[in-house]
């Protein structure tokens, strides 16, 4: 829901002057730091990642006199970063990027563990940033790993992209699109990206083995990367939708995204396949929910006060990233109604990011 208006939030001062109200989530334990999705950090088609509809970061605490531009359904002393990694590339060298943030976050809070967030890109990123601390450190360095509406099996819009041809040029012309100039920065590389975000492997004759499929076999769901696991998946239709996805959606092609199957079996990037219906709600513009499913899927419910986010015990967990059961794939339930942007704070609507990032802080402080 949305948040309450200021009026409200001063009332709740404390005699230290800080908002602290009566259902704040939960502090974690240990800190939490989020992963931005493909064309991130600064921004996103002109908005902040990671921020509110008025570009406040999700993450910060109202900890500072009389501050207001802050995430009042946060405890005030709660500890939350944002990573910044290299905005196009592909997930091995992003999630590297992103061990090395974190590294530097836990220093920085004295902190020996940490919970990840990733929204699309930055929720598969997570996944080799939690494999190479453990590496590097000896140890479970993460605690709670959650994705938010992630292509963990793939995007046909990612193949898309790739089969436009003649090559470089054209990923680099379709990325524009939607990422601006970032795509031509140093150290980017669209092709590597898009390769990364397709279920199979790119092109068995260049030497080297992408895709998601690969991907999900080297930097798997283990207990020794990561404590917990889990996901929110998300899907939207009709105007509602981002007018960039709207766009995707109408001119370009509809994701059928709801059907079950052992790897790609319609060849449309995305392991699994259709079930033929492409005027369903089973995709968020980009990613279908077929995709989305990491570990436990939960569920987000608004609620006056503070939302709440919770297992949905029926859908069971996802184990083996490459091989969901038929359930998984297909039903919608704790399906949540937005598009792909509209959970980091892409154009004003009606979905309070604050709060719903709020939850999902709430519900890592339960399982850190």
């Amino acid at each position: 829901m949305k948040q309450q208006p200021l009026f409200l939030a001063v009332l709740t001062l404390g005699v230290l002057g800080v908002v602290s109200p009566a259902t704040a989530a939960e502090k974690t334990t240990y800190p939490v730091v989020f992963a931005h999705g493909l064309g991130g950090f600064d921004d996103i088609l002109g908005y902040d990642y990671w921020g509110d509809d008025y570009g406040t970061f999700v993450g910060d605490p109202c900890n500072e006199l009389f501050e207001v531009s802050c995430n009042s359904g946060l405890n005030s002393g709660q500890r939350a970063f944002a990573a910044a990694v290299q905005p196009v590339q592909s997930s091995d060298v992003r999630g590297l990027d992103l061990a090395n943030d974190v590294e530097g976050f836990m220093a920085t809070a004295g902190s020996s563990y940490v919970n990840l967030v990733g929204h699309s890109q930055g929720g598969i990123d997570v996944r080799k940033a939690a494999r190479v601390l453990r590496e590097r450190k000896g140890y479970t360095v993460v605690k709670a790993l959650v994705s938010v509406s992630s292509p963990h099996r793939g995007s046909p819009v990612a193949k898309y992209i790739l089969d436009l041809g003649p090559g470089i040029t054209s990923v680099l012309d379709a990325l524009f699109r939607f990422y601006g100039d970032v795509v031509y920065a140093p150290g980017n590389d669209g092709y590597a990206a898009v390769k990364a975000l397709i279920y199979n492997d790119a092109d068995a004759n260049d030497g080297k083995t992408t895709g998601a499929k690969a991907f999900n076999i080297a930097n798997p769901i283990n207990a020794s990367y990561a404590s917990h696991y889990a996901s929110l998946i998300t899907a939207q239709q009709g105007l509602s939708v981002n007018p960039a996805l709207f766009v995707v959606r109408e001119f370009l092609f509809d994701i059928d995204g709801d059907g079950a199957c052992a790897d790609d079996c319609d060849n449309d990037g995305a392991g699994g396949k259709g079930d033929g219906n492409r005027s369903e709600q089973d995709d968020d513009g980009l990613v279908g929910i077929n995709s989305q499913q990491m570990g436990y899927r939960l569920r987000y419910t608004e609620r006056l006060g503070s939302d709440l986010i919770a297992q949905d015990s029926a859908l069971g967990y996802v184990s083996n990233i490459n091989a969901p059961s038929a359930l998984q794939s297909t039903s919608m339930s704790s399906v949540i109604n937005q598009d792909h942007l509209d959970v980091i704070g892409l154009g004003p609507d009606t979905f309070s990011e604050m709060e719903f990032y709020a939850a999902i802080i709430d519900y890592i402080a339960k399982v850190d």
